[in-house]
């Protein structure tokens, strides 16, 4: 019988291991190859700049390189709550996304040393200005990761600008024509996102003077966010028709995704959960959906069809962009979405735009049109996992429709 026991209970813990490295597939293989580089990093310098080094320094480089994958792999385990919640929420938060931002940093540096290998080597018969030229050049290839980091964590996140867009529809009413549609998404008011950072992003809005205002969810990154005080603020929004808004994984995650409609409301602002209103602009009905959280690898929109109304302008909310190509099938002209930082951290290369992001879908960050169907994706304001953004910085975005 104990062994039974046992047999169900390793099962159960293999089954839970399994589903939870297939729902975090992506996340696993950056782990893996953070990893990966790490170890190649450090074989790099063992046979190279270090291989007649002393037994001493060479034990070093490798404690230091175990460390650093302890310290990767101990910040990876950090943002899931069953690991997290045993753990102050400093390292929940502060904790969990300086080494994060150690694992990006890790990346570069090996990369910086694979570029410095192919420089020149300094010679003794090479001039001083010329080997002055080599050390700076040398040394200039890796400041350049520090640099990057720094730039990302101190500079660009905090660099919130107005995002407007046009937004061309066919068979558009006159009567909503010009209408601004003003979107804040992915705020995630955390450790990484003061409510000063918060206030401003709301002022930028209501500067905007927009018929329409959407909260398309991730308010907190976790439960113990200040959730309360994010919906306080939030009810600050000021538009013609008011502010609506739909969930995003965080508040699934968080479990709070009843609480943000209630207290919403109480506040004046209407979360729609698979629900729809029907706004007059005119003699012209926009008709405003929303959805919760749509999971990735699971069928999408299930039922949402029932709310187009025929006639109307047939908006969505969705949090995650994914959901786009079935939302144009069921007969929205218009999806507005947030969800993925616009890739939070972006880099190209020959023309290539390099993001995470991608991995999950192709609708990252900006304007897409399937037929006469558009969905418009925003990089939204907060920052998860690390307190960074580069390529990619934070944004309040205003819509306009537009008759094509």
């Amino acid at each position: 019988m104990g062994g039974l026991v046992s047999s169900d209970k390793m099962r159960e813990v293999l089954s839970y291991l399994y589903n939870g490295i297939l729902h975090n597939l992506t996340e696993v293989c950056e782990l893996a190859l953070v990893v990966l580089i790490q170890a190649l990093g450090a074989i790099w310098v063992l046979r190279g700049p270090a291989a007649k080094a002393g037994e001493w320094i060479r034990r070093t480089i490798v404690g230091f390189a175990f460390l650093s994958t302890v310290g990767v792999m101990f910040g990876f385990a950090l943002r899931f709550w069953r690991f997290s919640q045993h753990f102050s929420p400093w390292w929940r938060s502060w904790g969990s996304g300086l080494l994060s931002c150690w694992a990006l940093l890790s990346v570069l540096l090996v990369s910086a040393f694979a570029i410095s290998r192919l420089l020149p080597r300094i010679r003794p018969e090479h001039s001083a200005s010329r080997r002055n030229f080599l050390r700076l050049a040398n040394l200039a290839v890796f400041a350049a990761p520090a640099a990057v980091v720094g730039y990302g964590v101190f500079i660009e996140r905090y660099h919130l600008r107005l995002r407007e867009q046009n937004i061309e529809i066919p068979g558009l009413h006159p009567d909503l024509d010009g209408l601004r549609l003003v979107q804040l998404t992915d705020i995630h008011l955390s450790p990484f996102l003061s409510i000063q950072e918060l206030d401003r992003a709301i002022g930028m809005a209501n500067e905007t003077r927009a018929h329409l205002a959407f909260v398309t969810g991730d308010l907190i990154t976790s439960g113990g966010d200040p959730l309360e005080l994010c919906l306080n603020h939030l009810a600050n929004l000021r538009s013609d028709a008011g502010t609506f808004g739909c969930m995003g994984n965080h508040e699934q995650y968080a479990g709070a995704e009843k609480y943000v409609e209630q207290e919403g409301a109480r506040l004046g602002m209407r979360f729609l959960r698979k629900a729809a209103a029907p706004l007059k602009f005119g003699n012209a009905t926009l008709n405003l959906a929303g959805v919760d959280y749509q999971q990735l690898r699971k069928p999408y929109l299930i039922g949402a069809q029932k709310m187009v109304q025929p006639g109307a302008l047939n908006v969505l909310m969705s949090h995650n962009p994914d959901v786009f190509p079935v939302a144009a099938r069921q007969g929205y002209q218009l999806t507005i979405a947030g969800h993925t930082h616009g890739g939070q951290v972006r880099v190209e290369i020959l023309h290539e735009d390099l993001n995470v992001a991608r991995f999950f879908t192709p609708f990252v960050d900006g304007l897409y049109r399937q037929g006469d169907s558009s969905i418009f994706v925003s990089r939204g304001i907060g920052t998860i996992a690390l307190p960074l953004r580069l390529g990619a910085p934070p944004e309040v975005a205003l819509l306009r429709l537009c008759r094509s």
